[in-house]
This record gives C-alpha cells, structure tokens and sequence, in this order.
C-alpha cells in the first residue's frame, strides 16, 4: 500500500522550500571602491611637504584638479546591498584632498565625506558654508536658469 502525504505536510515543505530559495537572494554584500585611506600615512603629510613625498607617501590622486594642477583627489566609498541584485546604497563616502601653493607644496590636507547629506571636513571637523565653494549640481542649475536659446537670433 502506497504511503500518502498529507496535503498540509506538502504545503510546509514547498514553504520551506520557496524561504531556502529566497534567503540565497539575501546576501548583504559591501562593496569598497576607490582609494583606501591609510589613516598614518595622511598624518605624515605636513604643510610644506613636496609632491614627490605626497606620491611616496599616499600613492598616485585618484583625480586632479584641472584648473592649475593645484589639489590631488583621493576617492573612496562604501556601499551595500542587502539583497541580491537590486540597488546599493552609499554607506561612506570619502574624498582626501591634498592642496597644493605655487611652488607646489603641501598648503593643506583634508578630508570630505558626507555626514547627514553635507560635505564635512574629518580632519578639520568643519562643514564649509554655502558660498565659499559652488557645487557641481549648483553651477549646473544656475546654468540651465540662464539658459536663453532665443537671445542671438535677431
């Protein structure tokens, strides 16, 4: 006599089966990217360093400025997905900027991130108020508002 199971011992075991398959989905991965900021070696760059102990010492900028070549850029960030295949989100967000003077030496160093959705300044402990630098997204909206296709064609 063929052994029967009960409808609901199958139900609890395609539901067993259906949560196995979607906890494989739930990771939780991080992901970093960028330049890994080496707390020591930032402390060793002094005003009046020169380049090349800035090179030796943190490795080759991430970006440059490109007005002057006066300020290296060293990118990092952080983020996280909890689930796979869907989106990340920003967990940290670090720029070291390394600024320069006219013979180029170190003038200062600093390091951005983004506390409460501002910039804030690690070493410092300082939040720049607005005015004092234009943000990308700021010069790109002032742009767009000034924008008058109609103002040559007389």
């Amino acid at each position: 006599m063929p052994r029967r199971f009960s409808p609901s011992l199958l139900r609890f075991a395609a539901a067993g089966l259906l949560g196995l398959s979607v906890a494989g989905c739930v990771i939780g991965e991080e992901f970093r990217r960028g330049y890994i900021i080496d707390e020591a070696a930032v402390a060793q760059v002094k005003p009046g360093s020169s380049a090349e102990q800035v090179l030796q010492l943190l490795g080759t900028p991430t970006t440059v400025s490109t007005v002057g070549n006066k300020s290296w850029y060293y990118i990092s960030q952080n983020t996280r997905r909890t689930v796979m295949f869907l989106g990340e989100s920003t967990q940290d967000q670090r720029v070291l900027a390394v600024y320069f003077n006219q013979g180029f030496k170190v003038e200062r160093v600093a390091l951005y991130g983004q506390q409460d959705g501002r910039v804030f300044d690690f070493i410092s402990r300082t939040t720049p108020t607005s005015g004092g630098e234009q943000a990308f997204l700021g010069q790109l909206l002032r742009g767009l508002t000034k924008f008058e296709p109609f103002r040559n064609a007389q």
